[in-house]
């Protein structure tokens, strides 16, 4: 289906910044604790985009070497501005509106879009339906980029566009490739609105659902979000392994089968891998 400020580089952007793995330093902790309250900041918004989690203030004192009483102020300003959120747990912070907004700006812009986009077309020539890039944001699922499909039923959505994480395929799969924690976190969060009679509405069909995702490597949306649409998605991960975005293909049932939408798999995971290369 159908994307963070200049400190953190092009993979440290919303829901597209590879998770610091433990027992590893981002770039900003290699730098000397000494700077304006502008560099200060900047470092602390690259490692917490880094990451991929929320931190906690004592964490984030210590490893970017300030004191807690300048980290909590820089963090209090960060949050006022939006660039940082607190988490459920509020002694936490985590990547914020404002610095997702500013990833999207980035990553729309600039030769990388172009050839995302050249890499979406190719594969919509390919399957002939319409496909898309997208990755997690929040609770969310945000289109990241999207090519149509010269059909004249369709189901348009504009980059930029949000849609539930619990009946979309990219939602889906998105969710199933989060840490364990993370992901109840995010299934405690959601509403489980019923879209259509196929909707799954309660977390423990979702959490069997994310299961058997996570087994095989994709994801199905079987009219699960719109009536008469399908979908399939897989995963598009960046050179460490980490899934960071989605590429799906969706069409009208009446045009195409779930079965055949599963037989388009191998083309799509070609395309992923291309993306993975461009994130």
């Amino acid at each position: 289906m159908p994307v963070l400020p200049a400190a953190p580089t092009r993979r440290a952007a919303a829901g597209i910044a590879p998770p610091l793995r433990r027992g590893t330093r981002s770039p900003a902790e290699d730098e000397p604790a000494s700077g304006s309250s502008a560099e200060r900041a900047l470092r602390l918004l690259a490692v917490a985009a880094h990451e991929g989690r929320a931190l906690p203030l004592a964490e984030l004192a210590v490893r970017l070497g300030l004191p807690k009483a300048t980290a909590h102020r820089l963090c209090s300003q960060l949050v006022e501005s939006g660039h940082l959120a607190r988490d459920i747990d509020e002694r936490c912070y985590t990547v914020g509106p404002a610095l997702r907004r500013l990833a999207l700006d980035t990553l729309n812009h600039g030769v990388l879009r172009g050839l995302r986009h050249e890499v979406l077309a190719a594969l919509v020539m390919r399957v002939g339906e319409t496909c898309n890039f997208t990755t997690l944001d929040g609770a969310q699922v945000l289109y990241l980029d999207r090519v149509e499909a010269q059909w004249p039923l369709r189901l348009t959505l504009d980059v930029g566009s949000h849609v539930p994480l619990h009946c979309t395929a990219s939602g889906k799969l998105l969710l199933a490739h989060r840490p364990e924690a993370e992901r109840e976190a995010l299934i405690g969060q959601l509403s489980l609105t019923r879209m259509t009679r196929h909707t799954l509405t309660t977390a423990k069909a979702l959490r069997a659902e994310c299961a058997a995702i996570a087994a095989g490597d994709h994801s199905c949306d079987r009219e699960e979000f719109i009536a008469g649409l399908i979908a399939v998605a897989v995963p598009v991960r960046n050179a460490a392994g980490d899934v960071r975005a989605a590429v799906a293909l969706h069409a009208p049932s009446a045009r195409m089968s779930l079965a055949q939408a599963e037989r388009q798999l191998p083309a799509l995971k070609e395309a992923a891998l291309r993306l993975g290369s461009l994130l």
